[in-house]
């Protein structure tokens, strides 16, 4: 799937915004800048690399040789890259800032609300466009693999200045002090975990397997 690069998934939503309801879309997210405290639920979610809501105002469409559309909506383009399922990534989306999803997408048309769930998750899927091209730089690492690494790396660093400067008995216990401090990561990369039965057997069947 286009939408898969090793631990990661991209995921774009364009969602039409009701006629000339823009302007009050683009102030709602003013206010959302000016109070970050109203976000909280989302910065703390470590699983996010990235998330952005994007206007596209009708006239500022992207003409690439097909002819300016007539459109009769401004739109809504939501661009996110995260680590885990899509499902792990909707979930964890309603429950940490249900409000904020509700403001975030308040203008666009047929917005069922972040709560149910499952009507959430229809109207994502039904305005989600896949994903044509996706580079991951670091495919089998997470975010948080890729935080782990650096502080591995600033310990490195610096038990190499402290070498020289102890006995063996001294660098000895060093380590193993600096072991245990960045135990929890030396986490490994590779392909995510399988987080359910219905994800791995999702992903046999997108590999051809017709024992699925």
């Amino acid at each position: 799937m286009s939408n898969l690069a090793g631990k990661a998934y991209a995921m774009n939503v364009l969602t039409p915004i009701r006629p000339g309801m823009a302007w009050l879309q683009a102030l709602i997210y003013q206010a959302g800048r000016a109070l970050p405290s109203q976000l909280a639920g989302l910065l703390g979610l470590s699983l996010i690399h990235f998330a952005r809501w994007v206007i596209i105002r009708r006239q500022d469409w992207p003409d690439l040789g097909q002819g300016r559309p007539a459109l009769q909506h401004d739109y809504l383009l939501f661009c996110s890259n995260f680590n885990g399922t899509w499902d792990q990534y909707i979930d964890a989306f309603s429950d940490g800032i249900p409000a904020g999803l509700d403001l975030f997408w308040y203008t666009s048309v047929g917005y069922p609300h972040s709560l149910p769930i499952t009507p959430f998750k229809d109207y994502i899927v039904h305005n989600q466009i896949d994903t044509d091209y996706y580079y991951n730089a670091t495919p089998g690492a997470s975010q948080r693999d890729i935080k782990g690494a650096l502080r591995v790396l600033q310990e490195l660093r610096r038990l190499g200045t402290v070498h020289g400067q102890q006995t063996a008995a001294e660098f000895a216990r060093e380590y193993r002090a600096s072991l245990r401090k960045v135990q929890g990561d030396l986490g490994s990369r590779g392909p995510a975990p399988v987080a359910s039965l219905d994800t791995e057997f999702a992903a046999r069947r997108l590999a051809g397997d017709s024992e699925v």
